[in-house]
């Protein structure tokens, strides 16, 4: 099912860098089979992002965080009509509170390098297998290691740059061998460097052109589509 979303929906699914970090959308859709009202498990929403966005496409969703969820996000899930498809629930993504093979589908945008340490991020990844059903998918949207200008700027103005552990172009395959098919994408390179997110989406623009021709190791954010 594909729907129209309006620019104020995409704000709220995506939030920042939005040119380029919504292009997991068509990614996902490209890559990604699966029938109507499926049962997703959206991970680290505290703004509700990824929820919105399944729920508008038909899904029952369960919207997680390892916080208790902000009431701006139940509220803006409500505004946009989707509040009957949504439950909260709180989630520690190590430990998933939730049966084996009990979802069809997991998504998170920007969770992982949060945990700030590769056996925390095994620890999570195994859980997102555990709780998939046999053919589900696992998608991602995640922050890469980048070059080492992004490394160091991240680290110069980011508040949370240096506890966050970025992922690099063969972590996400490599942890998630026991899928039969994953396929992802390496993307951006100019658009981390925006401080408004005017200037981000000027920057992005310049990356249409620049992704396909600089190395991987440049680019800043990974997109995935792992199937069970």
């Amino acid at each position: 099912m594909q729907q129209t979303l309006s620019k104020n929906q995409l704000a709220d699914i995506i939030q920042w860098d939005i040119k380029n970090w919504s292009k997991c959308l068509a990614f996902w859709n490209k890559h990604a089979d699966f029938n109507p009202k499926q049962k997703v498990l959206a991970l680290g929403e505290r703004e509700g992002g990824m929820s919105l966005y399944f729920a508008l496409k038909g899904h029952e969703v369960i919207c997680s965080d390892y916080n208790p969820m902000p009431d701006t996000t139940i509220v803006m899930h409500a505004e946009n009509g989707v509040g009957d498809k949504i439950t909260y629930q709180k989630i520690d993504v190590k430990e998933i509170d939730l049966a084996d093979q009990s979802v069809n589908v997991v998504v998170f945008k920007s969770v992982i390098g949060a945990l700030g340490n590769k056996p925390d991020q095994e620890k999570a990844l195994k859980e997102i297998f555990r709780v998939l059903k046999p053919d589900g998918y696992f998608l991602f949207a995640e922050n890469l290691e980048g070059s080492k200008l992004h490394q160091y700027l991240r680290k110069k103005f980011v508040g949370w740059g240096e506890r966050w552990q970025y992922i690099t172009n063969s972590d996400m395959v490599n942890w998630n061998a026991p899928y039969k098919s994953i396929i992802t994408k390496p993307i951006g390179v100019l658009g981390l460097f925006g401080r408004s997110e005017k200037q981000r989406k000027f920057l992005a623009g310049f990356d249409r052109v620049l992704s396909p021709i600089t190395p991987k190791k440049w680019r800043y954010i990974l997109f995935g589509v792992l199937k069970k």
